[in-house]
């Protein structure tokens, strides 16, 4: 599931295809602009972190407490 993104984030989006727009416009070509790359080792360390942590805690959690946060969940998700 995608983060939804910031007003700052959007601004940003919007200035970019504004100045794209107008490259165009003026027959300059801008060269694509690509993210930075992520080091593979953190990545790697954040998905077993990420693993590990879901797992542990459901283990420790009761059936009871397990449906209080499923109710809690689905309301805020119909509330949208």
């Amino acid at each position: 599931m995608a983060r939804r993104k910031d007003e700052n984030q959007i601004a940003f989006a919007g200035l970019q295809e504004i100045i794209r727009r107008d490259a165009e416009r003026d027959g300059i070509t801008l060269p694509p602009v690509e993210p930075e790359p992520k080091d593979p080792k953190a990545v790697k360390a954040g998905l077993l972190g990420g693993r590990k942590g879901g797992l542990a805690r459901a283990a420790n959690l009761t059936p009871r407490k397990r449906k209080a946060i499923a109710k809690k969940a689905a309301n805020a998700r119909w509330k949208r």
